[in-house]
């Protein structure tokens, strides 16, 4: 296990997300820890649709996986039982914690390194796959993170990552509690979003797209999961998943670096 980055080497939203997670981990898995020990934890979003169905990542037996921002690290425990070498790296202590707990339950073992998306203390091309299901994508600053996805990757590796859709994003206004059918925020310039105690970025498509390809990566697919219409989720009520059945709430975008 890597020690964690000492706090003066984090960016100041990477401190204040971590404070944040690190108060709210506890209320988190109570929260969902249900559903995603439901799905297995090889499910993707908010809806928790099935890697079976959407088939992101592929066969993961065998391969090298590193989970960026892996909360309780329901994902790797997952991959660990079908037969990959996950890696779980968060920048909340307090979520590894609870993954240690559930590892143990699971009878999987595998590192936990604690530590920020942003500057990862492990060696370049360690990874064929580097993947979060919202997590650091999230929550660290993609200009940040996308360089370090691809410095971690060896040649031909695979990173996928769900998170907010833009289109979500600008029709949710700073402060509400759910998604709203106006746009309600700027869609150029995108970026830094400081809302209540958390910071989380989002961008433009367009300038996803040329911070992909400015780091060496193909666009292979981007995902619009929709949930189904007997869909339940404990992060959605039934108005957010009527909305996520108009319009895309999440997307995942499939990379390759080249």
């Amino acid at each position: 296990m890597t020690e964690p980055a000492p706090a003066a080497d984090l960016t100041a939203h990477a401190l204040r997300n971590q404070s944040m997670w690190d108060g709210y981990s506890d209320e988190y898995q109570r929260l969902h820890g249900g559903q995603l020990a439901d799905s297995g934890g090889l499910a993707w979003g908010t809806a928790q649709i099935p890697e079976a169905e959407l088939r992101v990542l592929g066969d993961v037996a065998g391969k090298d996986i590193l989970e960026f921002g892996c909360g309780a690290a329901q994902w790797s425990i997952g991959l660990a039982q079908a037969g990959a070498r996950p890696v779980g790296l968060d920048l909340s202590e307090r979520q590894l914690e609870h993954a240690r707990l559930l590892m143990a339950e699971a009878q999987v073992s595998f590192p936990l390194v604690h530590a920020s998306a942003e500057s990862v203390p492990l060696p370049d091309e360690s990874f064929d796959i580097v993947f979060c299901d919202h997590g650091a994508m999230t929550f660290a600053d993609p200009y940040l993170t996308v360089p370090e996805a691809a410095r971690l990757l060896r040649p031909g590796g695979l990173f996928a990552f769900n998170h907010h859709s833009p289109i979500e994003t600008i029709c949710w206004p700073l402060g509400a509690e759910q998604v709203g059918d106006r746009l309600a925020i700027e869609y150029f310039g995108m970026h830094r979003f400081d809302d209540g105690d958390e910071t989380y970025f989002q961008l433009s498509y367009g300038e996803w797209i040329r911070l992909f390809r400015a780091n060496g990566f193909v666009v292979e697919d981007l995902v619009e999961p929709r949930p189904g219409a007997g869909a339940t989720s404990s992060y959605r009520g039934s108005d957010e998943l009527a909305w996520a059945r108009r319009w895309p709430s999440e997307c995942i975008w499939r990379l390759r670096r080249s």
